[in-house]
C-alpha cells in the first residue's frame, strides 16, 4: 500500500510491522517534500510518525477520537487522514491548515494552535461520552513543552480525581518545545528518560522467581506486589508523581520502535481510569540536519532538503521587527542591569535570544506559561526592576486577568513588547494577532503604542524603558521593516501620547495606527491625484490618545479615516469615535482594519489584499464614499 492510497487510518489496520515501517518512511518523504517546498513545522510531525502510526493501529478512527496538542506534530495525522493529495497546499489561501481546524476533517476532533489544552479537551469528550452512555476511546497528546502549561496541569489534577473515567493522556518527550523547555517538570522527566527501562526491572525479577524450585507460576499476585513495589522504587521520579496524581503511568517507551509503541497502547486501552504512556522521541527524527538543530528546525521557511539551508531572498530585506527589537533591547540592558526580558518558551522567535546570550542574568524563560511570566514581571516591577516581558499578541491573550488584576490594578511598570501584531500569515486563526488593541485599551493603567517602522520602534522601546507611570505595551508586526537607517544608539523616548502630522491637506483627515501609517500615506498620494488632499497623522498612541491635535482637525475637516492592522471592534478607530463623539464634535469617521471575521492561514500580503487594506484598495474605497459636504456624526465599518 503506499501512502497516497490511505484516506482512512483504519486502512492501516492489519498492516505487518515491516509494511507500517514503510507507511513510515513515505509520511517522512512527503512531510520533508512539502515542509521544504512551501515552509512550515519540520522538526515535531517527524518526531511523531511511529507514535501516530503505533496509536492508530489500537483505535478505531470512526468512532475514538484522538486530540493533539497544539498541532504542530500532526502533519503525519493530516496525511492518514485524507489529506495527502493536497498536502503540497500546506499553509496556502484554501489550501490545508498548519494546525487543526474541526472544520477541516473529522478526524480533526479539536482544533488548537496554543498549547496546553489537549487533555482539558479529551477529557470534556470522555465526561460527555460517560454522561451519555457511549463507549468510544478518548486519547490527548501532549509535548513534555506543553506540559509545562498550567492549563495541562490543571486538567491532570482533574482528571486524576475521576477514577471510572477512562482517559489516555500519551506524553510525546522529545525534551523540546520550540526553544529548549526549563523548569522542574521537564528536568524530572529528562531524569527518566535517562533512567533504566522500568520493563527490564520487572520482566527480569519475574522471571528470576519462576526458576525458584515449587514456585513457576504460583506466585502471580503477589508478584504483581512486589513488581509494583520495584516499580515505586525504579521509577521514584515521574512515574511515582502521575500514579500519585490518580494516573496509571506507563513508560518509558521508545517512541520509534513500532512493536513497543503498539504493545504499551494496546495495554492501556485494557485499563480502567486514567492512564499516562510516557513516550520518549527524537523531534527531526529521520533528518540529521533537524536532529541536529531541533530548536532551528522547529518550524522553516523554504529551504534546499539536501543541505538544509534556507532559500535566499531574491532581493536584501531590510531587517526584520523582531530583530531590531532583540538588537535594541541589549543595547539598553548593557547599560541598565535592572532591565530583564521574559519570554514565555519563545526566545528564539521574540528575539530574546540574543539577550540570553550576552546578558543571561536578565533573561528569564518561565515555559508555556504566559500567565505566569506576567506575574512573575509584577513581582520583578514591585522590587524595582524594568521587567520587559517578550510575548507575541496571540498568547498574551492567555494572561489577560493578570495584566489587569497583578499588573494594572497595582499600577506597576511592566513594558509588554507584542511581537506578531496584526496579520501573521500561514498559521492562521489561531495566530493571528488582531485583539490586542481592544483588549488593552478598555484597561485602566495602560499605555498603547505601535511605530510606523523600525526606527520609530527604537524610540518607543526607550519610551516603554523610561515609563514608571504603570503599564506600557507595544506592538509590532511579524516580518521585515521599511528599510529607513537605524541608529545604533542615542534614542530619544517619545512623549506620551503625542502623534506626528506627515502630511496636510484640507479634505480630508487619515489617522493610521503602526503599521497601517504607510499605506495611509501611499492611498493619501492617490487620492490627491484625484484632487483630494488629506492630512495624514502617524497616532504612534492607541492610549492615550493625541486627543489636542485629533480634535481640533476633526472639528475643522469633518471627515475622519482611522486605519489599524487589527480588528475595528473596540480597537484603534472605536477610540478615535469615542473621542469624537464625546467631543460633540460633527465628523463622520470610516473605521478601516479587519472586519467581524476570523483571518485564515495565507501569505500576509494575500491577506492584506482580500481585506482591502492596500494603500490602493483604501483610495479606491475612499473615493467611492467620498462627499465634499461635511455629515452629521456617523461611525461605520
Amino acid at each position: 500500500m503506499h501512502l497516497s492510497e490511505v484516506t482512512h487510518p483504519n486502512q492501516l489496520h492489519g498492516l505487518s510491522i515491516h509494511q507500517l515501517k514503510q507507511i513510515a518512511r513515505q509520511i517522512r518523504e512527503k512531510h520533508l517534500e512539502t515542509v521544504a517546498a512551501s515552509g512550515g513545522h519540520l522538526g515535531p510531525g517527524l518526531g511523531v510518525v511511529e507514535l501516530t502510526l503505533g496509536l492508530y493501529q489500537t483505535l478505531d478512527l470512526d468512532r475514538d477520537k484522538v486530540i493533539w496538542d497544539v498541532g504542530h506534530q500532526a502533519y503525519p495525522h493530516k496525511l492518514i487522514t485524507g489529506r495527502y493529495n493536497q498536502f503540497h497546499t500546506l499553509r496556502q489561501k484554501d489550501g490545508v491548515a498548519g494546525y487543526l481546524k474541526r472544520c477541516e476533517s473529522k478526524f480533526d476532533h479539536f482544533g488548537a494552535g496554543h498549547a496546553s489544552t489537549s487533555i482539558s479537551a479529551a477529557l470534556g469528550m470522555a465526561l460527555a461520552r460517560d454522561l451519555q452512555g457511549d463507549r468510544f476511546k478518548v486519547v490527548a497528546v501532549i509535548g513534555d513543552g506543553a506540559l509545562t502549561g498550567g492549563m495541562a496541569l490543571e486538567a491532570i489534577n482533574h482528571a486524576g480525581h475521576l477514577p471510572k473515567t477512562n482517559l489516555l493522556v500519551v506524553l510525546n518527550d522529545n525534551e523540546m518545545s520550540i526553544s529548549p523547555n526549563v523548569g522542574a517538570i521537564p528536568r524530572y522527566l529528562n531524569k527518566m528518560r535517562l533512567s533504566p527501562p522500568m520493563q527490564f526491572l520487572t520482566d527480569n525479577l519475574e522471571e528470576q522467581f519462576k526458576h525458584l524450585p515449587f514456585v513457576g507460576d504460583s506466585l502471580s499476585p503477589e508478584l504483581s506486589r512486589i513488581k509494583e513495589g520495584m516499580k515505586r522504587l525504579a521509577v521514584p521520579k515521574v512515574g511515582a508523581v502521575f500514579e500519585e496524581l490518580g494516573f496509571t503511568y506507563m513508560g518509558p517507551v521508545d517512541g520509534h520502535n513500532l512493536e513497543e509503541l503498539i504493545a504499551t497502547f494496546q495495554q492501556a486501552h485494557q485499563h480502567h481510569g486514567p492512564v499516562l504512556v510516557h513516550v520518549a522521541t527524537t523531534k527531526g527524527k529521520g533528518y540529521a540536519i533537524a536532529e541536529q538543530d531541533q530548536v532551528g528546525y522547529h518550524a522553516q521557511s523554504p529551504f534546499n532538503l539536501a543541505t538544509g539551508k534556507a532559500i535566499p531572498a531574491s532581493k536584501p530585506k531590510p531587517p526584520d521587527y523582531a530583530k531590531v527589537f532583540a538588537h535594541t533591547l541589549v543595547k539598553l540592558a548593557e547599560n541598565n542591569p535592572k532591565i530583564v526580558g521574559i519570554t514565555a518558551a519563545m526566545a528564539t522567535g521574540t528575539g530574546l535570544d540574543k539577550l540570553q546570550a550576552k546578558l543571561p542574568k536578565q533573561y528569564i524563560d518561565v515555559g508555556i506559561a504566559e500567565q505566569h511570566a506576567v506575574t512573575l514581571a509584577a513581582g520583578l516591577a514591585c522590587e524595582g526592576m524594568r521587567p520587559v516581558v517578550a510575548i507575541y499578541s496571540t498568547f498574551l491573550q492567555r494572561a489577560y486577568d493578570q495584566i489587569i488584576h497583578d499588573v494594572c490594578i497595582q499600577k506597576l511598570p511592566v513594558f509588554f513588547c507584542l511581537d506578531r501584531a496584526g496579520i501573521v500569515g500561514a498559521d492562521g486563526p489561531t495566530h493571528q494577532g488582531m485583539y490586542d488593541i481592544a483588549y488593552l485599551r478598555c484597561i485602566p493603567n495602560m499605555v498603547l503604542m505601535a511605530p510606523k517602522d523600525e526606527a520609530e520602534l527604537q524610540r518607543m522601546i526607550v519610551t516603554g524603558i523610561n515609563y514608571t507611570d504603570g503599564a506600557i505595551a507595544l506592538r509590532y508586526p511579524r516580518g521585515n521593516g521599511q528599510g529607513v537607517p537605524l541608529m545604533e544608539e542615542g534614542w530619544e523616548p517619545l512623549p506620551i501620547g503625542k502623534a506626528e502630522i506627515l502630511r496636510q491637506g484640507d479634505d480630508l483627515l487619515m489617522m493610521g495606527y503602526g503599521t497601517m501609517v504607510h499605506p495611509a500615506m501611499q492611498a493619501a498620494e492617490i487620492l490627491s491625484e484625484h484632487g483630494i488632499e488629506a492630512t495624514v497623522i502617524n497616532a504612534r498612541f492607541a492610549k492615550p490618545l493625541d486627543t489636542e491635535l485629533i480634535l481640533p482637525l476633526a472639528r475643522q475637516i469633518g471627515r475622519v479615516v482611522t486605519l489599524e492592522e487589527g480588528c475595528v471592534m473596540g480597537g484603534f478607530g472605536s477610540g478615535v469615535a469615542e473621542a469624537i463623539l464625546d467631543a460633540g464634535i460633527a465628523a463622520s469617521v470610516t473605521r478601516i482594519g479587519v472586519p467581524d471575521i476570523l483571518v485564515d492561514h495565507a501569505k500576509p500580503d494575500e491577506s492584506m489584499k482580500a481585506l482591502g487594506l492596500t494603500g490602493p484598495q483604501i483610495a479606491e474605497r475612499l473615493l467611492k464614499q467620498f462627499n465634499p459636504q461635511p455629515q452629521a456624526v456617523a461611525v461605520s465599518d
